[in-house]
């Protein structure tokens, strides 16, 4: 068995990705270790999560720090002490500047919740909404220096419904992200990816024609 691949991650809130990744590596289903969680807010309840698993976590508050290089050479400085490979953003409400990402490149994560390109940025389930979409999802990408616009790796697609509420359809969406984020990580781990120009390719991969979504469905459901 390979070795497991350390990973850093960096949180701003709850960590319920943390906590979808910290379950796949309890049930071997992620080969990877996480050897520090970082937040740039205190409060953060990830680190709670963290702590729990008994994994070192860091405060490096944002603010303290008069330029985003500053801070983020901080955030390197940490994980490169504990020799990280992969940077995994989950939930992490910061730009990285192009210092993080080139020093990392192609080697930082992160997950949205849109089917990317449509949907970068903030409010993405109103917009999904507003634009009447008949399908959103969540999208597992590596970081460039563009916000939201890395090559994609991984996609989870969920039907929008004509009753949904951007809580309701956030709550779908978020179901999806506990499963696709640790798959990707995990093909990451098994050496399956490989960057080409936009594209990630994934070594392996079987190609299934049959499947298609279509919604509203062809046929309505009899009675």
């Amino acid at each position: 068995m390979a070795r497991p691949v350390p990973l850093g991650v960096l949180i701003s809130g709850s960590g319920t990705n943390l906590q979808a990744i910290l379950d796949a590596i309890e049930e071997k289903r992620l080969d990877a270790v996480i050897r520090v969680v970082i937040s740039n807010t205190e409060d953060a309840y990830g680190l709670v999560r963290a702590r729990k698993h008994h994994i070192p976590t860091e405060v490096v508050d944002h603010r303290k720090f008069t330029t985003r290089e500053a801070y983020d050479q901080t955030l390197i400085d940490i994980l490169q002490a504990q020799q990280v490979e992969l940077v995994i953003l989950a939930g992490f409400m910061r730009l990285l500047s192009p210092l993080f990402v080139r020093t990392f490149s192609n080697r930082i994560m992160n997950i949205h919740p849109a089917l990317l390109p449509a949907f970068p940025g903030l409010h993405v389930q109103r917009k999904a909404l507003d634009h009447g979409v008949r399908f959103s999802g969540c999208t597992v990408h590596f970081v460039n220096e563009e916000c939201d616009q890395g090559p994609i790796i991984i996609q989870a697609v969920v039907p929008v419904f004509p009753d949904d509420t951007e809580e309701s359809l956030s709550a779908r969406i978020l179901k999806e992200e506990h499963r696709a984020y640790p798959r990707a990580i995990q093909l990451y781990c098994e050496g399956r990816l490989r960057v080409v120009g936009r594209k990630v390719l994934v070594d392996g991969l079987a190609k299934e024609e049959s499947q298609v979504l279509i919604h509203p469905p062809l046929k309505d459901e009899e009675g």
